[in-house]
């Protein structure tokens, strides 16, 4: 069993760089400004062997969080990231990787595992981001998820961001942060082996959306970033995420292209 699992490398600008070209969004001086929140998802990275992973494309041994047990099927469930200093490009850092909690419980489904993952990323000898991810593991016997749609088109309105979900945006993004988990560009495994009606949107891309429609409300500094992802979004339903500042925090959603929302957050100042 893998316990807490510690990586160190140099904080490359490429991959930013490759970020913000994804997104067409701004890239600011790496080295004096740092990453963008969330932007560190694309560092510090499990590079898994081949022969360690399972059908679905995630790992099944050598890694943390290692699936609960043989089948089980993997989703991003939410999370909550706060940021204690810049994290420049140019300079080594370190993640700390530990599996905090583990929880059991009966879903409508079958059964559902909750499994809470730490990370802690260090530069200059200190602490800059401190990170829980929230997984869930259910049965591979749940079938797949689907959502409702409406028919009615609802566009992007003023202050709305609509990012065009395709294939390609999403086969990059996974390669950008080593993802090789098969829903989110291998259409057939999506659809004839998990029951899915499309290739499924990463959680940590709807959340990059949201926190990139924050940062265009020029929040910064210090800040904590709660988020949860409440449905799921296929990529024939589109992206178009929302940021509203509020007296004491940013508060951010993604819907899909009929309206129907698939995830929140709150940015609250961490100082």
């Amino acid at each position: 069993m893998v316990g807490i699992v510690e990586r160190t490398e140099v904080v490359s600008p490429e991959p930013a760089r490759a970020l913000g070209a994804l997104l067409d969004v701004p890239v600011p001086d790496l080295s004096r400004e740092g990453l963008p929140l969330l932007w560190h998802w694309l560092y510090l990275l499990e590079r898994p062997a081949q022969t360690d992973l399972g059908p679905d494309g995630h790992p099944v041994r050598n890694c943390v969080p290692a699936p609960p047990g043989p089948g089980r099927r993997r989703m991003w469930a939410g999370g909550q990231v706060r940021t204690r200093g810049v994290l420049r490009c140019g300079e080594p850092a370190t993640r700390r990787t530990r599996v905090a909690s583990v929880a059991d419980k009966q879903g409508r489904t079958g059964p559902l595992t909750f499994v809470a993952v730490e990370h802690l990323i260090s530069q200059g000898g200190r602490v800059v981001v401190e990170e829980r991810q929230d997984i869930v593991y259910r049965p591979a016997t749940a079938g797949g998820l689907t959502a409702a749609e409406g028919s009615e088109v609802v566009p992007a309105g003023p202050g709305e961001w609509a990012i065009e979900v395709t294939p390609t945006l999403l086969f990059r993004f996974s390669a950008l942060t080593y993802n090789a988990h098969r829903i989110h560009y291998d259409r057939d495994y999506a659809r004839d082996v998990e029951g899915y009606p499309g290739l499924l949107t990463h959680g940590p891309l709807q959340a990059l959306a949201m926190a990139e429609a924050a940062r265009a409300t020029g929040v910064g500094g210090e800040v904590e970033f709660t988020y949860r992802l409440v449905a799921p979004l296929f990529d024939h339903q589109g992206l178009i995420t929302h940021a509203t500042k509020e007296p004491d925090s940013v508060a951010t959603s993604v819907r899909d292209r009929h309206g129907r929302q698939t995830a929140t957050g709150v940015l609250r100042s961490a100082a």
